[in-house]
């Protein structure tokens, strides 16, 4: 279960870390065991347990409805588990707000991206996290930045950082929100049907940017309903069903069809997992 925050107010800061418990791999960024939560009777996640490598693509599968969103909101400090234990790096941690995950380094791109297509990239990229220099906005600073992280993810599409997100392609607005996911030595980054809706060519450029983030060391979790796009990027797959993690596993342990019937039908005789 995990531990309440004090009771003077909520905290934002991700609770103590404590020593890992038994059959936790230490190697593993982020694990969990026996995540559970409850909406009033309806019991959305059922006892879930799921270790994320660090450098790997984790893609989460599982039908409307299979709790594949209320576990990353759990991860995201949205929402808090009514039972179970996170561990971070092999230690336990609590965490109860979407900022105490943003300290440990979890970042969440969600579908709808939240970008504001009425400011610039360089605005969007530091909203909220705006440089200042003698009390005005750093403006030079700011920019530059935004450079170094487009280039450090190859994101070579775009014109000028001043342009406004609202003129971008789909592929260009999801590589932004995921440029300014990990901008802040992001260790985790959490996407939400990151390819939905977007043209051949521009998913192309999206999972390649997901490959590239594996490639520096940051762990990947990616929610899909597109089968191709998951065993195109992915080397782990977790299937949730009615709440339950019924399968996880490097993804050659898995083909389309095994997916399918775990998807549908929470087993398969067809995967090795």
């Amino acid at each position: 279960m995990t531990t309440p925050g004090p009771t003077n107010g909520p905290s934002t800061r991700p609770g103590p870390a404590t020593a890992a418990g038994p059959g936790v791999d230490s190697s593993s960024l982020l694990s969990l065991r026996g995540i559970s939560k409850h909406f009033g009777a309806v019991e959305a996640l059922k006892h879930v347990d799921l270790d994320v490598p660090a450098g790997q693509v984790t893609a989460l599968i599982g039908d409307n409805g299979a709790g594949k969103s209320t576990l990353i909101k759990a991860i995201a400090g949205i929402y808090e588990p009514s039972g179970g234990e996170i561990f971070w790096e092999g230690r336990k941690v609590s965490i109860h707000t979407p900022r105490a995950a943003e300290e440990l380094g979890i970042a969440t791109v969600y579908q709808d991206l939240a970008l504001c297509d009425n400011l610039d990239i360089v605005e969007n990229m530091f909203l909220g996290h705006e440089k200042t220099r003698t009390g005005v906005l750093d403006e030079i600073a700011m920019e530059l930045r935004t450079k170094e992280v487009l280039a450090d993810l190859s994101v070579s599409t775009v014109s000028s950082v001043r342009q406004l997100v609202g003129s971008l392609s789909g592929g260009q607005r999801q590589a932004i929100a995921v440029a300014r996911a990990v901008m802040h030595e992001s260790k985790l980054v959490i996407m939400d049907e990151p390819t939905a809706a977007l043209g051949v060519s521009q998913t192309a450029q999206v999972l390649d940017l997901i490959k590239r983030l594996a490639a520096r060391g940051i762990a990947v979790i990616v929610i899909s309903h597109n089968l191709t796009d998951v065993f195109a990027v992915a080397d782990r797959i977790a299937v949730m069903y009615l709440g339950n993690l019924v399968s996880s596993g490097p993804v050659v342990n898995y083909d389309p069809a095994s997916a399918v019937d775990l998807i549908t039908t929470g087993e398969s005789s067809r995967t090795a997992a």
